[in-house]
């Protein structure tokens, strides 16, 4: 089913700065690449938060009834120490330090993760390509920008020429950085720097003596460039210009601009249509750092042994957490925070709980399509989650009025009710159901026991506690409700 055709869906684009309809290069299909992990250390939470942001777009175009070719890269080789063209590849130090192959701190963190993202419910894309296996085709894209007069070659490493490049195209067009203001910042290199202007930026590197990461080439044997790494495979699998390019916020410059270029001059186009950016995950306002120690990785997070929250949280939570907040938008982890969402997150899978035990009407008294159409407009503008959950809560709303008789639904709406409820929430959002489905049983079975243990103090007259319990409970918002067949309970 064709739902792209029934939905307006629009993306911000990062080029334009402002949101696009989308319109796909081929119709029916799209093809999407993301910048991939550098598999160097254990994936950290912002980085799982920029692969859960792309999951969720790869997921609801999958819903809409594209095609989709996702794919995301893993960096084995090139990327050195602070994104420079200079220092040592971030991979080869790891393996220096530990004293291992290079290949056994890429296998080690590329299982990691993988783990992870499977922790987290994230689909596997479409294809998953690797720096090191692409080597040749790297060394063609260079030949052909060299051809191109674009780039230039000293001692054995060859450099693209951003100012010539910027006499005819717009370095920066990306960024919205002018050329001329970074040159007119930028100190006059020392004589040490082989490259022509310091806004230059390596395509292949010669390797020095002691780097282990090194392949044969036209010009030395060496490496290629971070930047065209990703450059080659996207076009490789996805064409001279594809749809979708995303990445975290961080790679808009110089990477992403710097893939711009790159593929300007060698493809005679621009790549992308739409550039899509995820932003920062902080930790208690600031940002995450391994070296200060304001950090936290998933599986501290899901065993409970860190310093920061005071319990274990599972996956499903964390996702509901970081789901809450749009992909654009700046989000702050904190126990007060993952924990008001797992409140929220135990809450909406309760209401689909309940929805096998609601009674049916004659007449639906609410207007459902309403509620299902605000649920793809959410979606439909430039994938608002916080929004998309938001309108699910409406629907708990109603589940809950419904229970109380307050509303009434027919036998055909409550299935339709159901099948939205569960391609929301499990399809597109990715909320894992057999673990939630344990934390509502629990839930159910703690507020039973409180009932209980309310009702002796009833039964004795101890009125204090009685309404201790059930006040208490509210502020929680759990509401009991006292009747001639008991007390029941419902979740507000």
């Amino acid at each position: 089913m064709n739902l792209y055709k029934e939905n307006s869906l629009k993306i911000y684009n990062s080029l334009s700065k402002e949101k696009e309809v989308f319109i796909p290069i081929n119709e029916g299909s799209v093809g999407m690449y993301v910048c991939g992990p550098t598999v160097y250390s254990n994936v950290h939470l912002g980085n799982v938060r920029t692969f859960m942001s792309f999951d969720l777009v790869f997921r609801y175009l999958k819903h809409l009834g594209f095609k989709v070719r996702y794919v995301r890269n893993i960096t084995d080789a090139g990327h050195l120490e602070n994104d420079a063209d200079e220092g040592e590849d971030r991979i080869a130090k790891k393996a220096r330090l530990e004293q291992i192959e290079p290949m056994e701190v890429v296998q080690r963190y590329t299982v990691d993760f993988h783990e992870v993202l499977k922790k987290f419910n994230n689909l596997p894309p479409s294809i998953e390509p690797t720096a090191t296996g692409h080597i040749v085709e790297q060394i063609e894209m260079i030949k052909d920008i060299l051809g191109k007069g674009m780039a230039y070659e000293v001692n054995g490493s060859v450099y693209f020429d951003v100012l010539k490049y910027n006499e005819t195209e717009q370095y920066g067009i990306l960024s919205g950085r002018n050329i001329e203001d970074s040159i007119h910042n930028t100190r006059v290199l020392d004589g040490q720097s082989e490259k022509k202007n310091p806004q230059d930026f390596a395509l292949w590197k010669k390797a020095s003596p002691e780097h282990i990461m090194r392949w044969p080439s036209p010009w030395s044997d060496g490496f290629p460039g971070w930047h065209l790494e990703c450059t080659a495979m996207s076009t490789k699998y996805l064409g001279e210009q594809f749809d979708i390019h995303g990445g975290g916020m961080d790679l808009k410059f110089p990477h992403h601009e710097c893939e711009i270029a790159q593929a300007n001059c060698s493809n005679g186009q621009n790549p992308v249509n739409y550039w899509m950016h995820a932003n920062m995950l902080t930790l208690n306002g600031q940002k995450m750092s391994k070296s200060t120690g304001n950090n936290i990785l998933p599986d501290e997070i899901f065993s409970g042994k860190n310093t920061i929250l005071g319990k274990p949280f599972s996956p499903s939570v964390t996702r509901f957490f970081m789901l809450q907040a749009h992909y654009r938008s700046n989000l702050d982890f904190s126990s007060l925070a993952i924990e008001a969402s797992e409140r929220g997150y135990q809450k909406l899978i309760h209401a689909i709980g309940m929805l096998h035990d609601l009674q049916v009407k004659d007449v639906t008294s609410f207007d459902l399509e309403k509620w299902i159409q605000a649920c793809y407009d959410a979606m439909n503008d430039d994938f608002n989650s916080p929004v998309l959950i938001a309108c699910l809560f409406e629907g708990v709303k109603y589940v809950h009025l419904i229970n109380d008789k307050k509303e009434s639904i027919t036998k055909e709406d409550l299935e339709k009710l159901e099948s939205v409820f569960n391609i929301f929430v499990f399809d597109i959002l990715g909320l894992l159901e057999d673990s939630l489905e344990d934390n509502s049983e629990k839930l159910d079975g703690t507020v039973e026991l409180l009932i209980r243990l309310r009702k002796e103090a009833r039964d004795n007259k101890n009125w204090g506690l009685s309404d201790q319990i059930r006040d208490e409970l509210l502020d929680l918002g759990i509401q009991l409700k006292d009747g001639k067949e008991g007390t029941t309970f419902s979740i507000n």
